[in-house]
């Protein structure tokens, strides 16, 4: 199965699909730590959005190809993105969105804290949302507040659970 998470910067997506992986027992790429990796000086361009969603798009077929679980966990912002990784999957393969919301000025103030990986603040995240296309995949949405993990963790893996038993359409 591939998990892709979705949602704009200070959303809470890194923090839920790191903790979604761990529970489902799944391989977990960051796009943020992903971009580390491969640029030392980051730029944030159009080509190099576009080479790290590459290169998810690579390790996401490897992930098929063994048979592993993969939560991908990027802003996927814009629907031809969303489309390749959808294109890419084998006939069958099981691909989950989980969409991440958060009232704007709860991301504004998660976004004045340091964090590890991401390097986005309140001007990134508003060009961004500018930017953003609604997604136009089933998918699940889950709102994120400050202490509300275990729910979207429930929520989210009852969800999967539905998906893979191929029993729910959503």
């Amino acid at each position: 199965m591939i998990v892709i998470v979705v949602g704009l910067p200070g959303s809470g997506k890194s923090y839920f699909a790191s903790r979604l992986a761990e529970l489902i027992h799944a391989d977990y790429i960051n796009s943020d730590r992903l971009r580390k990796s491969m640029f030392s000086d980051r730029s944030y361009s159009e080509k190099e959005k576009l080479s790290v969603y590459n290169e998810m798009l690579d390790l996401m077929r490897r992930a098929i190809r063994e048979k592993k679980n993969l939560v991908l966990d990027a802003t996927f912002y814009k629907n031809d993105i969303r489309k390749r990784f959808i294109d890419e999957a084998e006939e069958g393969e099981n691909i989950v969105f989980i969409e991440i919301t958060a009232e704007e000025a709860v991301i504004k103030e998660r976004l004045k804290r340091k964090r590890v990986d991401s390097e986005a603040d309140f001007e990134v995240y508003q060009i961004i949302k500018q930017q953003w296309e609604p997604l136009h995949v089933h998918r699940l949405i889950l709102p994120s507040t400050e202490n509300n993990m275990a729910d979207m963790l429930r929520k989210a893996t009852d969800y999967l659970k539905l998906r893979d038993d191929k029993r729910a359409y959503c």
